[in-house]
Protein backbone atom coordinates (compact mmCIF):
# COMPACT_ATOMS: atom_id res chain seq x y z
CA UNK A 1 0.00 0.00 0.00
CA UNK A 2 1.36 3.44 -0.98
CA UNK A 3 1.04 7.11 0.75
CA UNK A 4 -2.05 8.04 -1.21
CA UNK A 5 -3.92 4.61 -1.23
CA UNK A 6 -3.74 4.77 2.85
CA UNK A 7 -4.62 8.45 2.80
CA UNK A 8 -7.87 7.05 0.58
CA UNK A 9 -8.23 4.46 3.12
CA UNK A 10 -8.44 6.95 5.97
CA UNK A 11 -11.10 8.96 4.71
CA UNK A 12 -13.38 6.38 3.56
CA UNK A 13 -12.97 4.82 7.42
CA UNK A 14 -13.91 8.41 8.40
CA UNK A 15 -17.08 8.70 6.23
CA UNK A 16 -17.89 4.79 7.78
CA UNK A 17 -17.77 6.72 10.99
CA UNK A 18 -19.97 9.46 9.93
CA UNK A 19 -22.27 7.59 8.88
CA UNK A 20 -22.53 5.43 11.94
CA UNK A 21 -23.12 8.22 14.57
CA UNK A 22 -26.34 8.94 15.66
CA UNK A 23 -27.65 12.05 14.95
CA UNK A 24 -31.26 11.49 16.42
CA UNK A 25 -31.76 15.08 18.19
CA UNK A 26 -28.97 17.22 17.25
CA UNK A 27 -30.73 19.54 14.98
CA UNK A 28 -28.85 21.21 12.13
CA UNK A 29 -25.65 22.66 12.67
CA UNK A 30 -23.19 24.77 10.04
CA UNK A 31 -20.41 22.72 11.70
CA UNK A 32 -19.66 19.03 10.20
CA UNK A 33 -19.62 16.13 12.06
CA UNK A 34 -15.92 16.04 10.74
CA UNK A 35 -15.17 19.13 12.20
CA UNK A 36 -16.03 18.26 15.70
CA UNK A 37 -14.67 14.90 15.76
CA UNK A 38 -11.14 16.31 14.62
CA UNK A 39 -11.48 18.89 17.60
CA UNK A 40 -12.51 16.43 19.71
CA UNK A 41 -9.73 14.00 19.40
CA UNK A 42 -7.72 17.18 19.36
CA UNK A 43 -9.00 18.28 22.83
CA UNK A 44 -8.77 15.06 24.05
CA UNK A 45 -5.21 14.82 23.10
CA UNK A 46 -4.17 18.43 23.93
CA UNK A 47 -6.28 19.20 27.46
CA UNK A 48 -5.52 22.21 28.41
CA UNK A 49 -5.82 23.99 25.00
CA UNK A 50 -7.14 26.71 23.48
CA UNK A 51 -9.15 27.55 20.17
CA UNK A 52 -6.08 29.01 18.37
CA UNK A 53 -3.66 26.09 19.04
CA UNK A 54 -6.25 23.59 17.87
CA UNK A 55 -6.89 25.28 14.49
CA UNK A 56 -3.55 25.62 14.12
CA UNK A 57 -2.74 22.07 14.84
CA UNK A 58 -5.41 20.72 13.04
CA UNK A 59 -5.01 23.30 10.08
CA UNK A 60 -8.78 23.80 10.44
CA UNK A 61 -9.81 27.83 10.38
CA UNK A 62 -9.87 29.13 14.16
CA UNK A 63 -14.22 29.75 13.05
CA UNK A 64 -14.59 26.13 12.39
CA UNK A 65 -13.05 25.26 15.56
CA UNK A 66 -14.52 28.26 17.84
CA UNK A 67 -18.63 26.37 15.90
CA UNK A 68 -16.95 23.06 16.75
CA UNK A 69 -16.57 23.85 20.01
CA UNK A 70 -19.92 25.48 20.90
CA UNK A 71 -21.21 22.06 19.77
CA UNK A 72 -19.49 20.27 21.53
CA UNK A 73 -20.06 22.43 24.46
CA UNK A 74 -24.02 21.66 24.16
CA UNK A 75 -23.54 18.28 24.02
CA UNK A 76 -21.89 18.61 27.19
CA UNK A 77 -18.65 16.81 25.75
CA UNK A 78 -16.12 19.77 26.79
CA UNK A 79 -15.35 21.82 29.56
CA UNK A 80 -14.51 25.96 28.56
CA UNK A 81 -12.88 27.43 31.80
CA UNK A 82 -10.87 31.03 31.93
CA UNK A 83 -7.12 30.85 31.53
CA UNK A 84 -5.80 32.14 34.71
CA UNK A 85 -2.17 33.47 32.46
CA UNK A 86 -4.45 35.18 30.27
CA UNK A 87 -8.13 36.16 31.41
CA UNK A 88 -8.97 36.73 27.59
CA UNK A 89 -8.31 33.07 26.68
CA UNK A 90 -10.09 29.82 27.35
CA UNK A 91 -8.93 26.79 27.85
CA UNK A 92 -10.60 23.35 26.79
CA UNK A 93 -10.69 20.13 28.61
CA UNK A 94 -12.35 17.11 27.47
CA UNK A 95 -15.36 17.18 30.43
CA UNK A 96 -14.31 13.53 32.63
CA UNK A 97 -18.22 12.77 32.72
CA UNK A 98 -19.73 11.61 29.52
CA UNK A 99 -23.00 13.27 28.86
CA UNK A 100 -25.84 11.44 27.66
CA UNK A 101 -24.75 12.57 23.85
CA UNK A 102 -21.18 11.51 24.23
CA UNK A 103 -22.18 8.45 25.36
CA UNK A 104 -24.59 7.25 22.75
CA UNK A 105 -22.02 7.93 20.44
CA UNK A 106 -19.73 5.81 21.97
CA UNK A 107 -22.46 3.05 22.70
CA UNK A 108 -23.24 2.85 18.84
CA UNK A 109 -21.90 0.12 16.94
CA UNK A 110 -20.01 0.44 13.79
CA UNK A 111 -21.15 -2.66 12.32
CA UNK A 112 -24.24 -1.09 10.52
CA UNK A 113 -22.13 1.05 8.96
CA UNK A 114 -19.79 -1.22 8.24
CA UNK A 115 -22.41 -3.68 6.81
CA UNK A 116 -23.18 -0.82 4.56
CA UNK A 117 -19.96 -0.63 3.24
CA UNK A 118 -17.85 -3.53 2.79
CA UNK A 119 -18.50 -7.54 1.84
CA UNK A 120 -17.96 -9.04 5.23
CA UNK A 121 -18.75 -6.65 7.86
CA UNK A 122 -16.98 -9.22 10.58
CA UNK A 123 -13.61 -9.69 9.08
CA UNK A 124 -13.60 -5.71 8.86
CA UNK A 125 -13.99 -5.32 12.10
CA UNK A 126 -11.53 -7.98 12.82
CA UNK A 127 -8.94 -6.07 10.77
CA UNK A 128 -9.80 -2.64 12.36
CA UNK A 129 -9.63 -4.20 16.11
CA UNK A 130 -5.67 -5.76 14.71
CA UNK A 131 -5.10 -2.42 13.60
CA UNK A 132 -6.17 -0.32 16.86
CA UNK A 133 -4.10 -2.87 18.69
CA UNK A 134 -0.94 -2.25 16.71
CA UNK A 135 -1.32 1.57 16.86
CA UNK A 136 0.69 3.68 19.47
CA UNK A 137 -1.16 6.11 21.46
CA UNK A 138 -0.77 9.73 19.76
CA UNK A 139 1.11 12.18 21.64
Amino acid sequence: MNIDELFLLGLRLQKIAEAAIPTEGIGEHATSTRSVLVVTADIKDHPGTTVTQVARRTGMAQSQVSDAVARLRTAGAVIVEPDPADGRRSLLRPNPEASGRVAAVRDTSIAPALAATTTDADAAMALLEDLKSLLKPVD
